[in-house]
């Protein structure tokens, strides 16, 4: 089966395009899936994980050589203690344990970590969802999320952040987005009752306080963000930076409400989304979609910065 893989190692790693055998028959939990559609993540290059160890042992595991968390496709197969599927039905999902190896033409998960797929959404959308839109739910939920209370989201225009916005609200929140100048109106749209324009002066000292400071950029930290949140305010973080990493951690020691998200797939969560999707309080926003031989230049686009929403990469058209 075609797959992208990598050669060389550290940042100046790159995707090619692969001949690699196909998955082993599933497991008695699992589901082998055709593979229409994946996405590219921030943290992929962002800790420089994926492309710096693709080969390195985690634990007693070696990660995948396939890259990829995010997919969307239809199940071929599945295991003998499956009961949530059956051949043929079109799922979506990803799973955090070691990595999905979703960038090929098939690939197998656990049961647990799919969901059928939304049925008002292409597979490319649909693979869109999982890691940002459970980042964005898991995210908001830990940071005690509530009808009435206030949150800022710096980063409203990403792939997280977009999804971040419209959970809040559709939890009855009061939404500030933070973005450009460039994405003022496609937050607004998005839903947000407030906006900041970061490029206009550093609004951490001037916005005053929220109930939540969800920072999806990771750029970030408690202590950049101490005006945002007064005495009781709860700063979340997506956490793939080195200084976020560190100081939310410590900011918790110190008695203080900051918290890092530490996405799990599971079909529960899968299911609230599609649930959101299908009613229409949720919609995935796409940046752009690359085929699968273009995986290298849709990371090129992803590390941009300028992305509205997610990147995709189609493996099977629809």
């Amino acid at each position: 089966m075609k797959a992208i893989t990598t050669t060389g190692w550290g940042p100046n790693t790159k995707l090619i395009l692969s001949e690699m055998d196909a998955p082993a028959k599933p497991g008695p939990d699992d589901v082998l899936v055709d593979v229409h559609a994946a996405s590219v993540n921030p943290k992929d290059w962002k800790l420089n994980f994926h492309l710096a160890m693709a080969a390195t042992p985690v634990g007693t595991q070696r990660l995948p050589p396939i890259f990829g968390d995010d997919l969307a496709g239809v199940v071929i197969a599945k295991g003998a203690n499956v009961r949530h599927f059956e051949i043929g039905d079109a799922v979506y999902g990803m799973d955090m344990r070691l990595r999905t190896a979703s960038l090929a033409e098939q690939a197998r998960i656990s049961q647990h970590r799919v969901a059928k797929k939304p049925k008002n959404l292409s597979f490319n959308e649909a693979a869109s969802l999982p890691l940002a839109a459970l980042t964005a739910l898991q995210g908001l939920r830990k940071g005690g999320a509530q009808a009435g209370k206030s949150v800022l989201i710096i980063g409203a225009s990403g792939g997280v952040g977009t999804l971040a916005v419209q959970i809040a609200k559709q939890m009855k929140m009061h939404v500030t987005g933070v973005c450009s100048t460039r994405n003022l109106d496609f937050v607004r749209a998005l839903g947000a009752d407030a906006l900041i324009d970061y490029t206009k002066g550093d609004y951490r000292k001037t916005a005053g306080e929220f109930d939540i400071v969800f920072d999806v950029t990771s750029y970030e930290t408690p202590l950049t963000c101490k005006a945002l949140l007064g005495r009781k305010g709860h700063f979340i973080s997506t956490g793939g930076q080195g200084m976020s990493m560190l100081a939310t951690p410590l900011y918790r020691v110190l008695g203080k409400k900051a918290d890092t998200v530490v996405v799990e797939s599971y079909r529960q969560d899968l299911d609230t989304l599609a649930d959101m999707v299908e009613q229409g309080t949720l919609k995935p926003i796409i940046d752009s979609v690359f085929p699968l031989e273009d995986s290298e230049a849709a990371y090129e686009r992803n590390r941009s910065g300028r992305c509205r929403g997610k990147v995709v990469i189609e493996v099977l058209a629809d």
